[in-house]
C-alpha cells in the first residue's frame, strides 16, 4: 500500500450515512477506484462513489457526500442502524 488517512466516524447524516471527518480536499489525491480500501470497524469496501452511483440496495459503499465528507453509506437504508457504528469509530483508507 502506498498511501494511507485515518479519521474517525464524526456524525450521521438524515439518512443515516456514517459521516467522517475526511474531507474532499484530502481525498483529492487518492484513487477512487478498487486499489483503495476503505475500513470502519470490521466493514471493508473499496473505492469511492458518486452520489449518483447506480449501485443496488443493501450495498456498502464510501461516497463523497453533500457534507463534502467522506460518508459510509448503505444504499437504500441506513447505515447507522444495520452497522451500529457509533461516533469516534475509526475510519482507515489504505491504496
Amino acid at each position: 500500500m502506498a498511501g494511507k488517512i485515518e479519521g474517525a466516524v464524526v456524525s450521521y447524516s438524515e439518512s443515516g450515512n456514517l459521516v467522517t471527518d475526511i474531507t474532499a480536499e484530502q481525498l483529492k489525491n487518492v484513487p477512487t477506484d478498487e486499489n483503495l480500501i476503505i475500513v470502519c470497524d470490521e466493514h471493508e469496501t473499496m473505492g469511492i462513489f458518486g452520489a449518483a452511483h447506480n449501485q443496488p440496495p443493501m450495498t456498502y459503499l464510501a461516497i463523497l457526500g453533500e457534507s463534502g465528507h467522506l460518508e459510509l453509506t448503505i444504499v437504500g437504508d441506513s447505515a447507522r442502524e444495520m452497522l451500529g457504528i457509533v461516533r469516534g469509530t475509526p475510519v482507515v483508507l489504505k491504496w
